[in-house]
C-alpha cells in the first residue's frame, strides 16, 4: 500500500526520498535522509526504527547491499518489511520480505532506487525510475516529485492514497526540504503545491540558520 523512491543528485550531492500511501502520516514513518550519508525507505508493516538504523550503518561505512543482508539475519519481523537504501556514492539496494503477498517490486536505477507494495502493477516502480533518470537537469526534489507522480500515473495504489512526504538533505544536519501531507484526498497534488511554494525560499531558510547576519529582511 506504499510506493516510493530514494535518489541522489550527482551534481550537488543532495540525497532524498519521496513516498506516498493510502494510510495517514507516511512522511513521518517511512522516509529518511542525511547529508553526505544517504537516503532510506522503510515500508510494508513499517518499522520506523529501521530508517535511523540504516543511516547509522551507512555512517559506519557499510554498503547498502551488505546492510540489508545483515538485517535479514538480525531484524525481527524482517519478512514483513520492504526496504530501500542509497548512499552518498550512488550505491543502492532494496529488500522485499518473503511475507509480502501483494503486487510488489524493487528496482535500482541510475542514482536511485524505487520500491512499491500493494500496487496496481509493477509498472508503478518502473515509471518512477524512468522518470527520475530522465530528469537529471532538475533539482533533486523536483526529480523526486516527478518520479512519484509518474508512479501514480502508471497505476499507483489499489486504494486511494491519503498522505505523502518529501525529504531532501544537502550540506547541513537539518533537512534542506522536509514537506509532508498527512491526510488529504489528493496528497501528491498537495505535496506538489507545497514544494512549489517552498522551492523559491529553500536556500534562504538555510542562510537564516547558518549565517543569520546575511539573511535578507522579510518583505
Amino acid at each position: 500500500m506504499t510506493f516510493s523512491i530514494a535518489g541522489r543528485c550527482n551534481r550537488t550531492g543532495m540525497l532524498g526520498a519521496v513516498v506516498t500511501t493510502s494510510s495517514m502520516a507516511v512522511g513521518g514513518r517511512c522516509a529518511y535522509a542525511q547529508a553526505n550519508v544517504g537516503a532510506v525507505l522503510t515500508q510494508h508493516r513499517t518499522d520506523p526504527r529501521l530508517g535511523p538504523k540504516m543511516l547509522e550503518r551507512l555512517r559506519e561505512g557499510a554498503a547498502p547491499a551488505a546492510i540489508l543482508k545483515d538485517f535479514e539475519k538480525t531484524e525481527v519481523g524482517i519478512g514483513w518489511r520492504q526496504l530501500a537504501i542509497i548512499d552518498a556514492k550512488g550505491q543502492a539496494a532494496f529488500f522485499n520480505g518473503g511475507n509480502i503477498y501483494s503486487v510488489f517490486k524493487g528496482l535500482v536505477g541510475r542514482d536511485c532506487v524505487a520500491v512499491g507494495n500493494i500496487i496496481r502493477n509493477t509498472d508503478v516502480v518502473d515509471a518512477m525510475v524512468k522518470s527520475f533518470e530522465a530528469n537529471e537537469a532538475q533539482p533533486l526534489a523536483e526529480r523526486l516529485m516527478r518520479a512519484i507522480e509518474a508512479g501514480d500515473a502508471a497505476g499507483g495504489e489499489l486504494k486511494q492514497i491519503k498522505s505523502a512526504g518529501l525529504v531532501v538533505a544537502h550540506r547541513e544536519s537539518f533537512p534542506f526540504v522536509d514537506l509532508r501531507v498527512d491526510l488529504d484526498p489528493r496528497p501528491l497534488v498537495q505535496l506538489r503545491f507545497l514544494w512549489e511554494l517552498y522551492q523559491p525560499t529553500a536556500d534562504e531558510y538555510v542562510v537564516r540558520a547558518v549565517n543569520p547576519d546575511s539573511a535578507p529582511k522579510p518583505v
